[in-house]
């Protein structure tokens, strides 16, 4: 594992325990104002993701070598999670810096996990996952997180760059929060600039588990069209980057990963995050 993460993971225990996807051509470029956005039961906008063909990975990561991926429309969560809606339906919060509009954190891979299945549950729609077994139906209606080559692609949202706004990381305070403007501390939701396609806090402020289980060599074997990981494995996919580390780890392609066993009630990080997913409706 990397000693950049698992150094400042180290750091937050202690702090706790004292206190893009390439449309084609012809498609006209995607707009928030113009996506179909869905009306959830705690009050979370989704925006349409189109999916298609786009170079997935960071030729600057050595897990991540760059290669051509197609996932299928669905649509996501247009902020992340936050606390008073994480409430809402589970009735508590486990966030460290506690505020209505700031993302919930401290959760583990399996609390998302649930707050997917009662929100599917909540709406009348059948519930993505196993809870005796983790394992995810990809074909139910309901919620779940978003496998790694979903978020990429909604994060890139039709771009090749480093990050989605270029390969400049000085515009990066534009659009997310991390160690140099966060004040220490994650932030309210959608208060910067979002992405192309509409989505707020898609890279900085909180880490964002996603479903695909960590493989060091997973892109090598991957198959191409809707990669979900492989079938075995420690730990889970995180990406984005969080409001502790670097504007480096913001990149659309750089991945990391977490052991979810590490994120329990007595040692939670206030690093991690979650957005939620559905597969866009039949047409």
């Amino acid at each position: 594992m990397r000693t950049l993460v698992t150094t400042a993971l180290i750091l937050s225990t202690i702090l706790a325990l004292a206190g893009g996807c390439k449309k084609n051509p012809q498609e006209t470029p995607h707009r928030v104002s113009e996506s179909p956005q869905t009306q959830t039961c705690v009050s979370a906008e989704m925006v349409s993701i189109p999916g298609g063909q786009f170079t997935m990975g960071d030729k600057d990561e050595p897990d991540a070598t760059p290669h051509e991926v197609v996932v299928s429309p669905f649509l996501m969560d247009k902020c992340l999670v936050t606390q008073e809606q994480y409430e809402k339906l589970m009735g508590d919060n486990p966030s460290r810096w506690k505020s209505p509009k700031n993302p919930v954190e401290q959760v583990r891979w399996s609390d998302c996990v649930k707050f997917c299945n009662a929100r599917s549950q909540a709406e009348g729609l059948k519930p993505c996952y196993n809870l005796q077994t983790w394992e995810c139906d990809f074909t139910a209606d309901g919620y779940r997180l978003p496998t790694e080559a979903e978020w990429e692609c909604a994060c890139r949202a039709g771009t090749k760059t480093a990050y989605f706004f270029g390969d400049n990381p000085s515009q990066l305070g534009d659009y997310a929060w991390f160690e140099k403007n966060s004040g220490g501390h994650p932030q309210p939701v959608g208060q910067k600039k979002p992405n192309p396609w509409g989505l707020f806090d898609i890279c900085g402020n909180l880490w964002q588990w996603c479903n695909d289980l960590y493989g060091v060599e997973y892109y090598a074997q991957s198959p191409k069209e809707n990669p979900r990981g492989p079938k075995e494995g420690d730990s889970r996919v995180v990406r984005g980057g969080a409001w502790k580390f670097s504007g480096d780890n913001c990149r659309s392609g750089y991945r990391y990963n977490e052991n979810p066993g590490y994120v329990d009630v007595c040692f939670g990080y206030d690093i991690y995050g979650f957005r939620c997913v559905r597969n866009a409706p039949a047409k």
